[in-house]
C-alpha cells in the first residue's frame, strides 16, 4: 500500500503503537521510518539524520546504530547459542558489548540459564526474548517491533509486552510497533490508525476496547468501499 499526504512525529521515550486493516499500509510505514523501505517522496528522520537521503552503507550503519529490530519470525540463527545470537549484531560491527548492561538485559527478561541454548532448544516465549535483548543490547535510538507477539501464546505474549512497556519507562526507550491485536497496542502510550495509506485517528492511551471498536470501524469503512 503507498503511503500519501502522511505526517507524523514518533515522540522519544514513548511507546507507539500502528493499527490499521490489512492492506492499510501500516507495515510499510514502519519499513519507511526505519529505512528498510526507500520514499519516492517527502522525508524521514531519526533524529538528525535524513533518512531518505543516506547511501546504503549510511544506512547499514544507521540500522547497526541506531535502530534496533524485533520480528514476528524472531530471526535467530539457528546454529548459534542464545548468547552468541544476543551478541551477534554487536560481534559483526567489530565492537564488544556493555557487560553491565548485557547482564542487565538478560536478567530482566529471565534469559540467565538459558544463555547456552540454541533456538531449537527454546520455546517462542523464549526465542523472543533473546530478539528482545539482541535489539536492546546496543542501547538504539528506537526499537522497530513488527508484529512481535504474532507468533506467541497469551501469556508469552503479554511476558514480551510488559518488558517492552517497562522499558519505555525505567529506560526511556522509543518504540514503535505494528500490530493487529487490540491487546497488544493497548500497552501502548500511544496508537495511530492507517487506513488507505493515510493516518485517519490517533489515540492517546487508549484501552483495548476502544482500540477494538476503532478497528472494527475501520475494516467497515474498507469494506463498504470494496462493494
Amino acid at each position: 500500500m503507498a503511503l500519501h499526504d502522511l505526517s507524523v512525529d514518533i515522540a522519544p521515550g514513548k511507546f507507539t503503537a500502528i493499527m490499521g486493516p490489512s492492506g492499510s499500509g501500516k507495515s510499510t510505514l514502519m519499513h519507511c521510518l526505519a529505512g528498510l523501505d526507500s520514499t519516492t517522496r517527502g522525508d524521514v528522520y531519526i533524529g538528525s539524520t535524513q533518512v531518505n537521503k543516506l547511501s546504503d552503507s549510511g544506512l547499514t550503519k544507521l540500522r547497526r546504530d541506531k535502530i534496533g529490530f524485533i520480528f514476528q519470525q524472531f530471526n535467530l540463527l539457528p546454529t548459534l547459542t542464545a548468547a552468541e545470537n544476543i551478541t551477534l549484531p554487536l560481534a559483526i560491527a567489530g565492537r564488544k558489548p556493555d557487560r553491565e548492561w548485557y547482564e542487565k538485559i538478560v536478567k530482566i527478561l529471565g534469559l540467565e540459564d538459558r544463555l547456552t541454548h540454541k533456538p531449537a532448544e527454546l520455546s517462542g516465549g523464549q526465542q523472543q526474548r533473546v530478539a528482545c535483548a539482541r535489539a536492546f543490547l546496543s542501547r538504539p535510538d528506537v526499537i522497530f517491533a513488527d508484529e512481535p507477539t504474532g507468533n506467541l501464546d497469551s501469556r508469552s505474549g503479554a511476558e514480551v509486552l510488559g518488558f517492552l512497556r517497562n522499558s519505555v519507562r525505567e529506560f526511556g526507550q522509543t518504540i514503535v510497533m505494528v500490530t493487529h491485536d487490540p491487546n497488544a497496542a493497548s500497552h501502548a502510550d500511544r496508537v495511530l490508525f492507517l487506513a488507505d495509506g493515510k493516518i485517519v485517528d490517533d489515540m492517546d492511551q487508549p484501552t483495548g476496547t476502544q482500540i477494538h471498536d476503532r478497528i472494527r470501524g475501520l475494516d467497515s469503512q474498507v469494506r463498504d468501499g470494496d462493494n
